[in-house]
């Protein structure tokens, strides 16, 4: 009689074949999934702790007056009043800040998408004397914090005669900016020359290559630009500060300022007001988180 054969630790596949799988119960196996369910309790356990902040600021824009500050605090509204964001629009023109916001957002973002998309390009795939002197020149720049520039600026705006209006605030995105310089010309150094050298062969010019070449595949680093400068132009408090004086100008971070300034002791219409400032930004880095990590990843690779 011949003797059946042994059968491997693996385990038998479906077609009577040995499998080389491990099975679920292995070591090798438990180890991987305990490590990746560590991996993922510790991510979730901490990401909770960074949203509580947010989810306090949410159900207190919906509780009493009373409520907020009751001890032991209430984890979620027993009767959440929507009034209180009504009542916000009554107290302050919210509408009006909120104009001069996204006028401010959409002229100085459309600003530095124009500006710095072609410098980096001139810097990264473009060859003319003195081309990293420059760029080193430019990325000095970041050394200089803004109150060193604050005063010269001012006076020159001054002259201008743009004091009150939005033009201090957008005309300067229109002339580049050293980070986001530095940030699309890392990203342009890791699209390949080959594709650049292809399109001249086929005769296509600088700026043919620049429109339907290369600008098509930096989508995650203009992703990262645009949300790194929607949510500073939207976060913007000194600038308009300094440059605007009429109240019909202001933007929505002076005016939630001044809410505070005036109803200080209204924290129910406190917390709604600032509800109404923040949502908008979560909801638009949630759009676009999936580009801006991987802009933010790809960024760098080759130097």
């Amino acid at each position: 009689m011949i003797p059946a054969p042994q059968q491997s630790q693996a385990g038998i596949a479906p077609n009577g074949t040995p499998s080389l799988k491990p099975p679920w119960y292995s070591s090798g196996r438990i180890r991987y999934f305990l490590g990746r369910f560590s991996i993922h309790f510790f991510l979730s356990v901490f990401g909770l702790l960074f949203a509580l902040p947010l989810y306090w600021l949410i159900i207190s824009s919906l509780k009493e007056q009373g409520d907020i500050f009751k001890v032991p605090p209430t984890l979620y509204p027993p009767n959440p009043r929507w009034m209180n964001f009504p009542d916000v629009l009554e107290v302050i023109p919210f509408f009006t800040y909120l104009r001069n916001t996204i006028v401010y957002v959409i002229f100085a973002t459309l600003g530095a998408l124009l500006s710095n998309t072609v410098i980096a390009y001139a810097f990264a795939r473009l060859r003319w004397p003195g081309r990293d002197y420059v760029f080193i020149l430019v990325l000095a720049t970041m050394m200089l914090p803004f109150q060193v520039r604050m005063i010269p600026m001012y006076i020159l705006f001054f002259k201008l005669h743009w004091l009150n209006t939005l033009l201090p605030l957008v005309v300067p995105g229109f002339f580049g900016n050293a980070f986001y310089i530095f940030l699309l010309r890392q990203f342009y150094r890791t699209i390949p020359l080959d594709l650049s050298d292809a399109a001249r062969i086929d005769g296509a010019n600088e700026l043919q290559i620049f429109w339907n070449v290369v600008l098509p595949l930096m989508k995650p680093a203009i992703v990262t630009l645009l949300l790194f400068e929607i949510i500073f132009t939207w976060n913007d408090f000194i600038g308009p500060l300094i440059y605007t004086r009429d109240v019909a100008k202001y933007t929505l971070s002076i005016g939630l300022r001044m809410f505070f300034t005036l109803y200080g002791a209204r924290w129910d219409l406190l917390m709604a007001c600032s509800t109404m400032f923040t949502i908008p930004m979560v909801i638009l880095f949630f759009l676009g988180q999936r580009r801006f990590i991987e802009g933010i990843a790809l960024t760098g690779i080759k130097g």
